[in-house]
């Protein structure tokens, strides 16, 4: 499943040049990261309160072309790769009318127990969640 968020590029986000900041591009992974676990039916937050955290532990980021203030962007996530231990997630940005992304990245994450924070396994632990996001990487591959 590839989730499709939409962001508009703040002013506060563009540099002295006009150009969206290098930095921002994380900040959009991440909307568009949460709005794909909301469509497995949870929040982040209520993953927290289950006791499942998932601290960032590799990000990449290969900047392609440029965004500007009031461009209307499309964030897309999807579950690159799910094991018991990790969960990564790969994105691609476009601009409004273009087929061509002008960024494409990837966040890792772990899988920690919210109290010790120690890793654990997604799969033996909450195997329900596991599969739906595993049914979320199949629904890809189709």
């Amino acid at each position: 499943m590839i989730s499709k968020s939409q962001v508009v590029v703040r002013y506060a986000e563009t540099d002295q040049m006009g150009i969206a900041h290098h930095a921002n591009y994380p900040i959009w992974y991440e909307i568009a990261r949460t709005d794909l676990i909301k469509n497995i039916g949870m929040t982040y937050s209520e993953m927290e309160h289950m006791g499942v955290m998932t601290p960032l532990v590799e990000l990449g980021c290969r900047y392609i072309g440029t965004a500007h203030y009031e461009d209307i962007l499309t964030v897309e996530a999807s579950i690159a790769e799910l094991s018991p231990a990790r969960i990564r997630f790969s994105y691609r940005i476009f601009k409004e009318g273009e087929d061509k992304p002008i960024n494409t990245g990837f966040t890792l994450h772990a899988w920690v127990n919210a109290k010790t924070f120690r890793p654990f396994s997604m799969k033996k632990h909450y195997p329900d969640l596991y599969q739906k996001m595993e049914s979320m990487m199949e629904t890809d591959k189709k």
